[in-house]
């Protein structure tokens, strides 16, 4: 099969520190794959590259076996969407920030209303549709982020720490409506955690970020029977208990 998103010895410095050092990742068509690490560890970096927001010091990225060199072209970009850990909305009514992606995309007027509807409804807050988007909670916050996202219906979808701000009956909600619509609409995800117990739940595959580099890779729950690197094992070592 071959490989949605492949990165090649990735490297990437910022005010003369080397925050990523030699990545090599790919994706394959329908993966739930986690990056976990902790604070620090240069896993922002990581997805912003991945998902060409930012420029890699040095290295490839290729997308469906085409190498992409220096800004990835727009059609590219619209294949890929990003749900950050602080959801970036406009000061606008929640359909406005979730109708946006397919304003901008050229989406018919018609067709704009119903999947909008659609997707606010999956997540619970079509009830928040005439709110403005700046007078929610963070979980209502966060739900408007990962309507905005799937109505765009990616190729491939980057989640960086969705759940770390949420108080816990939130995160558990949100978690199982992720994991039924990652399934449900078989997208390919990278999710970025510093909680090892998310991975577990969403991902069949797992990467270790520490100082820049991937020190462990494989299943989720054959890391934590492993034994690894020390600064691995201090990592998983909570949830080893």
């Amino acid at each position: 099969m071959k490989r949605l998103l492949a990165a090649r010895n990735i490297n990437w410095r910022q005010d003369g520190k080397e925050i990523l050092k030699g990545i090599d990742f790919s994706l394959q068509p329908g993966e739930i794959v986690g990056l976990v690490g902790p604070n620090g560890s240069g896993k922002s970096s990581l997805i912003k590259i991945l998902s060409f927001l930012l420029k890699p010091t040095s290295g490839k990225l290729a997308f469906r076996g085409i190498e992409i060199a220096g800004s990835a072209p727009l059609d590219l970009r619209r294949r890929i969407a990003v749900v950050f850990q602080e959801p970036l909305l406009l000061n606008a009514t929640v359909f406005e920030n979730v109708a946006l992606g397919l304003k901008l995309r050229g989406t018919a007027k018609r067709d704009i209303r119903p999947a909008v509807e659609k997707w606010l409804d999956s997540l619970g807050i079509l009830h928040l549709a005439n709110r403005n988007a700046r007078s929610l909670s963070g979980g209502e916050a966060q739900r408007v982020s990962l309507a905005r996202a799937f109505v765009l219906r990616p190729e491939v979808l980057f989640l960086d720490e969705p759940f770390s701000s949420l108080d816990a009956p939130s995160k558990e909600r949100l978690i199982e409506d992720v994991e039924s619509f990652l399934h449900s609409t078989k997208t390919t995800a990278l999710i970025v955690s510093h909680d090892f117990s998310d991975i577990l739940r969403l991902a069949k595959r797992a990467l270790v970020l520490i100082d820049g580099r991937i020190e462990a890779e494989g299943r989720p729950e054959e890391l934590l029977m492993g034994s690894h690197s020390p600064c691995v094992e201090i990592f998983l070592a909570h949830w080893k208990k």
